[in-house]
């Protein structure tokens, strides 16, 4: 093992120790890459992933989509706040969560006391780039994708902003990125011992 590896594999130890049972929450608007680069961290750190969209599929038996158009917004956000708040419950590891769940204040307060949360933020133009190859977003069904995703930025990232870490997503390979998200991790908790943290902390 070289002396770069060496001191990689303590930081990693070091920040493990210091996240202790917490979880690490990814979250933001879609397209942000919550799930790629959430399995990035989680394979760095040795920590299992989980994708509360396709927990909310299993436990459900239906797609995102399809529980939209049956159920509502609402009844689905009901839902994805239970799974959230029960997948918390089997930290350490790493959670990738749906653009909508951060602005619900339960599964706000749920990821403060189980987690450290992350929020991956995005311009426009990288978000439009990456969720315009995929069909499956419920709330792009709509003429002008850009006026929507302009209009949820608006809305939600001064919600997002709340979140524990801020680490600025762009078009960079996943290792770039889930690098970032691990150095503003170890600097995060290096300043905030899990006794000390409470909800709505600083961002980093």
């Amino acid at each position: 093992m070289t002396a770069t590896s060496t001191l990689a594999a303590e930081n990693t130890a070091d920040l493990l120790a210091r996240l202790g049972p917490r979880s690490v929450v990814f979250v933001g608007l879609m397209g942000a890459g919550k799930t790629a680069i959430g399995r990035k961290v989680a394979a760095t750190l040795g920590l299992p992933f989980t994708d509360s969209d396709h927990e909310i599929e299993s436990v459900s038996r239906m797609t995102i989509p399809d529980l939209f158009d049956r159920y509502g917004e609402a009844e689905f956000r009901s839902l994805e706040q239970r799974v959230i708040a029960r997948v918390l419950e089997s930290g350490p590891q790493v959670l990738s969560t749906g653009g909508g769940a951060f602005m619900n204040e339960q599964t706000r307060e749920a990821i403060a006391a189980g987690g450290l949360s992350v929020w991956l933020k995005a311009d426009v133009d990288t978000l439009l780039d990456r969720v315009s190859k995929k069909q499956n977003r419920p709330l792009l069904r709509n003429a002008d994708p850009r006026a929507v995703l302009e209009r949820l930025m608006a809305e939600r990232y001064p919600v997002y902003a709340l979140a524990d870490v801020t680490v600025a997503t762009r078009d960079e390979r996943k290792e770039v990125i889930a690098g970032e998200v691990i150095e503003a991790l170890g600097r995060h908790l290096a300043g905030h011992a899990p006794a000390e943290r409470s909800f709505g902390g600083a961002t980093s």
